[in-house]
């Protein structure tokens, strides 16, 4: 059997990923969310349904486990995280806290904490060609919302575990990751697969017009799936201790974003531009220190990522529209 491995957030999307990636590679995993995955059967050895709130049943979730990737949160796209301060701050941090100190007492030896490029200062940000981002960057620290102050707080919980009990704690930043079998509705998506599900409806309907929050000149840099998994591995099989960021450092505009998954659906869309959350004005990844340490850096192209996300998403929606709701008007 190989190293016994617990991936807590197992339901979502990329702990879902995580634990097929892992599978793969010889390891013996056990899933942990309150949910299943539910787009595809989860391979985890042992799946669980637990909520992580409670200190009782993260001692459950570590029992006899050696490596913990902490993935579970309570989150979504800017629409929520935007508007759920309280309930973030109160589920993430519970979670975070009870894990760690569980997987302690339990005596697993390897720690990764998913952290994210939201912990960085508004006051980095608020242009549309932004400087990336580098680790040092997040201090001093103003994050943007109560999702961000909690992920930095956890980096530094994460820290003093090293240092104090010798729990071997690695820390992933992610920059926006995106991919296939994730959130496409409902409120908790992220842009990529927002913008993927209004190009499929408009694709499917004849009518050509998505709406976009803002002006759409926002900037940020995604990630692909197959990427963010890849490196986290190599992140915690690594000797590298302090924050590390994974993701792409290509910039694109929301705008550009949306006219590059039309491309990839075969049709041209008209953008309206409303109100609604934008979160900062632009974000880019510093990947400097990622090869660096890694000597690797995301292999997969935004645009070949794009395409299998738009498919599956175009699929998706396919299936929940009637018969009748389908035009030729493509």
């Amino acid at each position: 059997m190989g190293t016994k491995v617990l991936v807590t957030g197992a339901g979502g999307f990329i702990g879902h990923h995580l634990i097929s990636y892992l599978k793969r590679s010889g390891y013996w995993v056990r899933g942990v969310d309150v949910k299943y995955p539910e787009y595809a059967p989860s391979v985890a050895d042992e799946f669980v349904l637990l909520d992580l709130r409670r200190i009782e049943n993260c001692l459950q979730a570590t029992e006899n486990i050696e490596e913990v990737y902490a993935l579970a949160a309570d989150m979504g796209g800017m629409g929520f995280i935007s508007e759920h301060h309280a309930q973030i701050l109160r589920d993430n941090s519970l979670i975070n806290i009870h894990s760690l100190e569980a997987a302690r007492q339990n005596g697993a030896k390897r720690y990764l904490y998913c952290s994210s490029a939201c912990v960085y200062p508004e006051y980095r940000q608020t242009e549309i060609d932004v400087t990336p981002l580098r680790e040092e960057d997040a201090y001093p620290a103003q994050p943007q919302d109560a999702y961000g102050w909690e992920k930095l707080i956890t980096e530094r919980l994460c820290r003093h575990y090293r240092e104090d009990y010798g729990l071997e704690t690695r820390i992933v930043r992610f920059h926006n990751i995106f991919g296939p079998l994730g959130t496409w509705q409902g409120g908790r998506e992220k842009a990529p697969a927002a913008l993927c599900r209004k190009v499929a409806v408009a694709k499917l309907t004849g009518s050509h017009e998505i709406e976009i929050w803002g002006d759409g000149e926002q900037t940020r840099s995604f990630c692909y799936i197959d990427d963010c998994v890849a490196g986290m591995h190599k992140l915690m099989r690594s000797d590298y201790r302090e924050p590390l960021n994974l993701g792409q450092d290509r910039l694109v505009t929301i705008n550009q974003l949306a006219d590059m998954i039309a491309s990839i659906a075969g049709v041209r869309v008209m953008k309206r531009h409303v109100p609604g959350p934008q979160g900062v004005r632009g974000r880019n990844s510093d990947n400097t220190r990622l090869r660096e340490v890694l000597g690797w850096e995301p292999q997969i192209s935004l645009e070949e990522g794009l395409a299998r996300t738009y498919r599956w998403i175009e699929h998706q929606v396919a299936a929940t529209r009637a018969p009748s709701e389908h035009t030729s008007g493509t």
